[in-house]
Parts: C-alpha cells; structure tokens; sequence
C-alpha cells in the first residue's frame, strides 16, 4: 500500500507549503481537486488545461518532492436540476479533459442525484413507502442518471481515461455497493469505486464486507474515519441533519483516523483491499473539524504507517 494526500485536506496552505508538506510526511501521492464542491485551491484547471508550460511547472513540482498525482477529484453534483448542475457537468467534463495531459488514469466524482419530475432540487430516495417514491427513484435512473453516465463514460474514453471512480455518498443515486455495481453494470467498467469508508460507516453498511463485495471495481481509496456517537444515536438514529460544526450534537462525525475505529480496524481494512487486489493509494482525507488539518493529516499518517508495516513497533512516529 501506498499512502497519499487529498489536498483539499490542507486546503489554507500554498501549493508549495502542501507539497512539503507531503514530501516530509514520506508520502507518495496527492490528489488535486480541480472544482464544483471544492475551491480548487491548489490548481487552476483553466490554466492547465491552455499551458503546455502550467503542466510542465505544476508536474515538475511534484516530481522533485518525490511524489506522483494519484488522482484528480471534481465531486459535485452534475445532475442537480438547477444551473450548478450543468457548472459542476462542466468542470467534471474538463478535469477529464485535463488528466491524460497530466498523466493521470483516474478522475474522482460522485454520481450526482437529480430531483423528481418537474423538481427545482435534488431528491433522494432511501425509503419505499409511500409509493411515489420508488416511481421516482424509477424515473431518476431511467430518464437521468443512465443517460447522463453513458454520455459521460462514451466522453472519458474518447479522451483516453480510463477510470471514473465514484464515491458511495449520501443524497447521491450512487451510495452503496448495491447501486455502484448498477451504473457499472448498465455503463461498462470505466465506472468503478473511489472506496470511502466513512460515508458506509454511518450509513450502516460494513465496509469490509463492501470491499469484498466490489473486488477489481475499487480503482482509489480514501483513508477517512466516522465517530459513531452511540448516546445520541439511541435517540435520533444515524440520519443527522445538524451542521457538522455541532459536534457535540451530532450522531456521528467524521474524524481523524483511529478516532473513530482503532488500528485493528484499519490493520483489516487494509488486509480486505489486498485480497481484493487492491495494492494502490490511500489517500488521507482530512474532515475533523475538531483537528487542526496538519495535525490530523500527520497522526492519519502515523496510523496508516503503523497498520500496513510488518512490524508496528519498529515505526518512529512522525513530527512535523
């Protein structure tokens, strides 16, 4: 296993500072987000996509940190029904464009989620009753999702990408194994799985099962941990709708690895995606908002570090 970073996670520093700070981490990989959800901090699609020169510099800084991109990240939601959808269509469109010029394979991206016939907003399906709704979680994959995904995987092909990784995410028509191995069915293998734990976690679902369960269709990794907050689960169930800046009042929150789970669970979790066969990227994203970036970046290293050794002990924690 390799380890990596989201650069979003560290999202305040420079392009430089995050590099560094990757380099002195010992990592291997970084993962830039080129838009819709994210600010893109650190890279400006439009430029490289029009400088042969903006690559030439933004590779070359990455190489003499020692590191290689992983991926490029556009989650967003492009089938939202309103004027973002198209944007965030748009930016999904040309960081595919953009990442065989940089010589990566995979673009992260989530499903998106349209609304019902006739909606101004997203709708997401997660019950059966009453009986409206599986006719419109019926019409959402028939008249939009399966269309959409076509298109898109006909655009990633003709552009010489070769992997469009989806992460399994609330109010998204793909959020768990069953409607990944869907899309993928009905759209070809170009779509396969940006696997995060986190978001299974406090759906429910086991993600060592889900890794099982996907096999050869988890193409990158994202190494995030969810708090499962047992007390106030006993009264409002998984389904939180407060803020995650009110964690306190949360039934569950995502948090710096091992804060969630400890090193047995993850020591698996690594151990499940190499009978998978997945040997590649776990790339750290950082959404503790109780952690300061740069610390929890630096521990989720020490943790991953520690459970893929094969001596745990011999590992000298890392001090930034």
């Amino acid at each position: 296993m390799k380890i990596g970073l989201n650069t979003d996670s560290v999202g305040q520093l420079t392009l430089d500072e995050t590099l560094d700070l990757a380099a002195e981490l010992g990592l291997d990989h970084v993962e830039f987000a080129t838009g819709a959800w994210s600010t893109a901090p650190h890279v400006d699609i439009d430029r490289l996509l029009h400088s042969d020169g903006a690559r030439r510099e933004l590779l070359a800084k990455v190489a003499d940190r020692g590191l290689t991109i992983s991926a490029l990240t556009c989650s967003g939601n492009p089938l939202h029904p309103g004027p973002s959808g198209r944007e965030h269509d748009q930016v999904a469109r040309r960081t595919i464009t953009l990442a065989p010029l940089l010589g990566v394979d995979r673009v992260v991206m989530m499903s998106g989620l349209p609304g019902g016939p006739g909606d101004a907003n997203p709708n997401w399906i997660t019950v059966s009753w009453p009986p409206e709704t599986t006719q419109i979680l019926d019409w959402q994959w028939t008249e939009v999702v399966l269309p959409y995904w076509r298109d898109l995987v006909a655009h990633a092909r003709d552009r010489g990408v070769p992997k469009l990784a989806l992460e399994m995410h609330a109010h998204q028509a793909v959020y768990n194994v069953p409607t990944l191995l869907r899309l993928r069915e009905e759209v070809g293998p170009v779509v396969g799985a940006n696997f995060d734990p986190s978001h299974l976690m406090w759906m429910g679902a086991d993600p060592l099962a889900a890794i099982e369960a996907l096999g050869d269709a988890i193409y990158h990794v994202h190494a995030k941990d969810t708090r499962l907050e047992s007390s106030r689960q006993a009264l409002t169930s998984r389904l939180e709708t407060l803020p995650v800046m009110a964690s306190k009042d949360r039934s569950w929150n995502y948090v710096t690895l091992g804060y969630g789970h400890d090193d047995a669970f993850w020591r698996a979790f690594c151990l499940a995606l190499r009978r998978a066969g997945y040997d590649d990227v776990l790339s750290i994203e950082h959404e503790d908002v109780l952690m300061a970036p740069v610390e929890g970046v630096t521990k989720s290293v020490d943790l991953l570090r520690r459970v893929t050794l094969r001596d745990p002990s011999s590992y000298k924690p890392q001090e930034i």
